[in-house]
This record gives C-alpha cells, structure tokens and sequence, in this order.
C-alpha cells in the first residue's frame, strides 16, 4: 500500500495520505453508479405517434372521404393534442379546420372518442360545456397502439358520424 507522510517540524504528523482513501473514493463512486436512478422513478416513458403514422392515418381517412364522396379537414394531434398532420380536402368548409383539430385535440386529451362526450351532454350533463377546451361532438377518435393513446384523429364536414366513420379509418391506419 502506498503511503506518504509529512511531519512538521516537531515531528508530528500533518498529512497522510493512502491507497485507502482513494479505495473509498470508488467504493462510494460505485454505489452511486449502482443505485436506481431517482429521476427515472419521477419520470415515465411516453409514446406519440410518429410523422409517417400521422401521414398513414391522413392517408387512410382521406381515402374514406373520397369513397363516400365527403370533403373534410382531417387533423392527426399527438397526445398532447398538439398538431402533426393535417389535411383540408377540396370543398370542405373554412370552419371545418378549426373544428377537425378541436375534436382530435379533445380525444387525445380525454383519451376517447369524442363521441362519449356528445352523448353525456345530450343526456343531460350539461357540466361538460364548462370544461376548458373540450369539443363534445362526434368525429374525435384516439389512436391507441397496445393499450396505449398515442395521438388522435379528427374530422370534421359532413355530419358528426360521418366524420366518426372516417376518424375511425385514420386511427385504425396506425400500426406499431
């Protein structure tokens, strides 16, 4: 083991320093290293839905809409609620924009189909009109990859199943 000493001089010892102090050193360096890292226990992972399934899922429901002939505003939200993708089909009305990204926003949020929604106000629960940013109709679908919601679709230019119809096609183009 190594070992310096240094002695003033009266002979006493001032400084001692050994292999040992620096063994301590690693071992507590170690544990650190070895002991769960809190911040994982604070955090948890979060999946969102990538730029090509967004594009697949406007790909989908736009391919609905033109089968059935309806012109729509599509909106792909993450689960946030936060825009990725969004098409205005020809023909579809101005407002419809707006309201397309209220409905994906709405259900990724609430992570459900808006159509919940639509029908606990219709049976009275009027309580919903005063929650902050929600869109109670019908056309808002999640997209949930194993069990999970990881953004949503929203559509909005014919009637509320309509748009519903043509949701659930987007949504169901996400694959893991």
């Amino acid at each position: 083991m190594f070992t310096s000493t240094a002695r003033s001089t009266r002979g006493s010892v001032v400084m001692k320093s050994t292999c040992h102090g620096l063994f301590l050193t690693a071992v507590t360096l170690l544990s650190v290293a070895l002991v769960p890292n809190r911040a994982s226990a604070q955090l948890r992972p979060s999946r969102s839905v990538a730029a090509e399934g967004a594009q697949r899922a406007l790909a989908a429901a736009s391919a609905e809409a033109r089968k059935q002939s309806w012109a729509v505003s599509i909106a792909v939200v993450d689960p946030a609620g936060e825009l990725i993708a969004f098409l205005r089909m020809d023909g579809a009305l101005h407002a419809s924009v707006n309201i397309a990204q209220a409905k994906a926003r709405t259900a990724a949020r609430f992570r459900r189909p808006t159509r919940g929604l639509d029908s606990a106000l219709t049976a009275g629960r009027l309580a919903i009109l005063g929650l902050e940013g929600v869109t109670p109709v019908e056309g808002g679908v999640p997209i949930v990859v194993n069990g999970e919601v990881v953004g949503a679709v929203g559509v909005s230019g014919v009637t509320s199943a309509q748009d519903a119809q043509v949701a659930l096609a987007g949504a169901a183009a996400v694959q893991p």
